[in-house]
């Protein structure tokens, strides 16, 4: 059950581009559900708004939704794309919008960096073949 406080004339005209705007003002990180809502479904919107006493002119409407939520937890094992190396970390972006950092510490010991035909890279002394290079896509696991 989700509460948005909307101006009465949002609610009172019948137009429901504000609900709209509040569930798209969700799409970022929220510390209420600890993470990022990338996408939401309404499946129950109760037409009767109820006046908040103390915040006039607001009303509270009941909304029901189901969220996908990004709120990655320690251990979870995640799969992002390398945008940049350096000699001490990895960075990676995790769907297209959030970004990780993998520090020396963390980058297995197989992992040696080296330049490669003027590339940075993460070559790997166990297998020749691995490799990570900027466009690179990774799995890791969260750490905090």
């Amino acid at each position: 059950m989700l509460w948005p406080w909307l101006p009465a004339v949002l609610v009172s005209s019948g137009d429901s581009s504000g609900f709209l705007g509040f569930l798209a003002s969700l799409c970022r990180y929220d510390e209420i559900f600890d993470g990022v809502v990338l996408a939401y479904d309404v499946y129950s919107f109760d037409k009767c708004a109820k006046i908040l006493p103390g915040v006039y002119p607001y009303f509270g409407v009941n909304l029901k939704l189901n969220l996908l939520l990004f709120s990655p937890k320690p251990d979870m094992l995640l799969e992002g794309k390398v945008v940049k190396l350096t000699h001490e970390s990895i960075h990676v972006v995790v769907l297209g919008f959030a970004s990780a950092i993998i520090t020396e510490k963390d980058i297995r010991a197989e992992f040696v960096y080296k330049m490669k035909h003027g590339q940075e890279v993460y070559a790997s002394n166990s297998h020749k073949r691995h490799v990570i290079k900027v466009g690179t896509t990774i799995q890791f696991l969260v750490k905090r």
